[in-house]
């Protein structure tokens, strides 16, 4: 297993020790890291600055072709959200709209319907034969409505 030793240059660390010479004074080093509330930046205290100041500090940073191309898809993607919520609104609306236009008239037919139903079969029942269904012609008797069963073509009414 290899051993790492560190090896020093004497013209370095004689610049370091005249380096440290100048920082001994305590006061200044205990007076500026003392407190992690006042640790400044710039002369700024970073309590002070804001996320919106860290953000646009980061123009600097990143070059302008790639912010660009940022941007450019940032659009492009909302715009795209935009017409697609747009268009699943519209759709929503178009559903919506027949469901009440076709379909609750058609639920209330198919409802009436069914009542009918369920009151011929009581009459039924009750042994007042067949009124509606099956009965052909309503309440006529049985002589005229063989007679216009028989009958071919329709008469308008009031002839």
């Amino acid at each position: 297993m290899p051993t790492i030793e560190e090896i020093t240059d004497e013209a370095l660390s004689k610049q370091a020790n005249v380096e440290d010479e100048e920082w001994d004074d305590e006061s200044d080093a205990e007076s500026d890291f003392s407190d992690d509330e006042e640790v400044t930046e710039k002369g700024l205290s970073l309590r002070e600055e804001t996320i919106w100041e860290r953000l646009a500090a980061l123009v600097d940073i990143i070059p302008s072709s790639t912010r660009t191309r940022i941007s450019h898809t940032f659009r492009t993607t909302s715009a795209f959200a935009f017409t697609g919520a747009k268009i699943f609104g519209n759709i929503a609306w178009v559903v919506t709209t027949s469901a009440l236009l076709v379909g609750l008239p058609y639920a209330l037919a198919v409802e009436d319907e069914g009542r009918i139903i369920a009151q011929e079969r009581e009459l039924q029942s009750q042994g007042g034969g067949p009124m509606l269904a099956g009965g052909g012609l309503g309440g006529l008797p049985q002589g005229q409505q063989q007679q216009q069963a028989g009958q071919v073509g329709a008469k308008p009414p009031g002839f």
